[in-house]
Parts: C-alpha cells; structure tokens; sequence
C-alpha cells in the first residue's frame, strides 16, 4: 500500500489563482501523452507518486488525454482508487474538453450537449464525483459563448466541478467569457494556454495582460516546447525523439539552424547558472508572478525529479535577463 512522503509539502511552492482561495503547486503535472497504451501501469503509478510525494497536489488531464483517448483518465482513475483515496482532498484533479473525443456532431466544440456529457463520461473514467476544475478546453466560433459558459457554470453549480477554466483563449474572448461567468456566479480562476521561451503567444495575444487585469490563475503547458528547450536537439536531432516517432507536435520544419543557434546560447547560459536548460526554461516562465504554475510531462520519474530541481533556483541576474531577452529578441526578428 502506498504511503506518502511525510515531508511532501516542506519543500514546494505554492500560489494562488488569481484573486481565488485556491492554491496551485508551481509545478504540475501533466497527464498529456504519457498516461495511456504508450506506458505501463508501473511506471505511471511511479510518476504519480513521485509527484506527490514532492508536493505536486495538482494532476491535469483532458478527456482526450491518452493514447487513445480516455485512457490518461481511466489510468489515473486506477490509481486514485487503489492508493489516493485517502488523499482525494489533498489533490486538485482537472479535465477538459472541447477537442475532438467521439463520433458524431455532439463529440466536439462547445455546446453544453457535448461539454455536460463530456464532464460526466470523465467522471466516470476517473472514478470520482466531481472535478476541481473543469476546463473548456478550446474555443468555439460557432457555439454562442453564452451557451459555452452556462455549461461550464452548470458544471460548477451541480456539484460535478468546484472551479471554472478556460484554455486556449486570446485575452479578449477569456475577457467576454469572465463577463458572462460572473454573471452566471461562477468561480472561473484559471486560464490554460501554451507558453515557453520560445513561444510568447499569450503576450501577443492580449491573454497574460488580462489575467493581470481580471486577477486571474494563469498556469502554462508545453514550458519545454516539446523538449526543444532541453538538451535532446543540442547535436542534432535522436533517433528515438518525439520528432522521429510522433510528429503531431513537434517536426523537422521547427528545428531550424536558428532556432538550434538560439537554444545552444540558452544553454550556455544555464549550464553557467548551474542548471540544465530545462530547469532555466521553468525559472523563465515562474519569474512572471502572474503566472501560477508550469505544467509539466514526464515518461520517467527521473524527469520529473529534474524539473522539481528548480525550487533551488536561485533568481535571475540583471544580466542574465537581459542577456536572455537579447537572444530570445533574435528568435522573435
């Protein structure tokens, strides 16, 4: 039976969504592709307990999470059941859904047929009556986004999730659907969106400012873009990476010289600062006090015991900002 490290919460950090009672490790994990036919049943329940035995609380999913689809849920669902049970309230659960899950005109978007269902197929994979926080997880240009957060406030007021949030939003549209939320008297915290140091995205797009302005959770995915931001591609490109054996995410076309160039000055950088590039990569993003957490992936626990290495961190130089955003400005040209 599986006995928590005592000491779990000692070391980890914490901060709140927003202007919300609730409170987010700085590091999350991620149950993206990692949770499903691809690995085994012991190496997921060794990533889930060495996350928390750290004092990672915060384990996101989606619905289509896997492979294939569901199974990142059902997986995990195994897990809470046989050794989290007794820790359900010390976690904070999430799911999502809007991207493609079944068949037919009611598996996708944002209707509340779809998200409503979506919510309680999830429920019932994870083996628990409610979430903490349900995500819609992308937008809908056809679906009135009335209707959208109305699902998402239903969800919260039927007691199948306790939070509200929205991923994948522009700043704009997240501020149209906050509107609507507290309206509707829904306790929407947090935004979900891609962000690294080689992405700026949600700068561009109006999202990080206005989580600033509404005091809203913004907690990021994809910090390490698909492992570029580590050192796998420093020498070129492994036979064994994700670019070779999974192209949905990553591919050939965006490792370009350039960009290898930019991301070997980051490493020299962080190798002088006493840290692998990924752990840099972390730092980069959570110097942003708007930012709450950083989800993170792991295939082995070794991994995510890296990435845990930041809480060591220490801050980041006037000079090795600027030298950082000098590069980064390269990138971006």
């Amino acid at each position: 039976m599986y006995s928590p490290n005592p000491n779990r919460y000692d070391k980890m950090k914490y901060r709140r969504c927003g202007s919300s009672g609730l409170l987010l490790p700085i590091v999350s994990f991620g149950l993206w592709h990692n949770f499903g036919e691809n690995s085994t049943e012991s190496d997921m329940k060794k990533l889930c307990f060495t996350a928390f035995d750290n004092g990672i609380t915060h384990f996101d999913l989606a619905n289509n999470y896997g492979p294939p689809a569901g199974a990142a849920e059902k997986a995990f669902g195994k897990i809470i059941k046989t050794h989290f049970s007794c820790h359900r309230d010390e976690l904070i659960i999430s799911t999502k859904a809007g991207y493609d899950m079944w068949e037919g005109p009611y598996g996708i978007g944002g209707s509340k047929k779809y998200l409503l269902s979506s919510l309680d197929q999830s429920l019932l994979r994870l083996g628990i009556p409610y979430v903490d926080i349900f995500y819609h997880h992308c937008p809908d240009p056809d679906t009135p986004l009335e209707e959208t957060m109305g699902a998402l406030a239903q969800a919260v007021h039927s007691g199948k999730a306790l939070y509200a949030g929205l991923s994948n939003y522009d700043g704009e549209t997240m501020k149209k659907a906050c509107d609507i939320l507290d309206k509707l008297h829904c306790p929407f915290i947090i935004n979900q969106n891609r962000c690294s140091m080689l992405d700026t995205t949600i700068e561009k797009n109006g999202l990080l400012k206005a989580c600033k302005e509404r005091k809203k959770g913004l907690i990021l995915f994809s910090p390490l873009e698909q492992g570029l931001l580590t050192n796998r591609y420093l020498n070129g490109i492994p036979d064994n990476s994700r670019v070779r054996t999974d192209r949905r995410f990553l591919t050939e076309k965006n490792i370009t010289p350039q960009k290898i160039e930019i991301v070997k000055k980051l490493n020299d950088i962080a190798l002088k600062r006493g840290q692998s590039l990924a752990q840099m990569a972390l730092c980069w993003l959570l110097k942003n006090e708007t930012v709450t957490s950083v989800i993170v992936g792991a295939s082995h626990y070794e991994q995510l015991l890296d990435s845990l290495k930041i809480l060591d961190a220490e801050p980041f130089s006037g000079d090795e900002l600027n030298e950082i955003k000098n590069i980064l400005q390269a990138e971006s040209a």
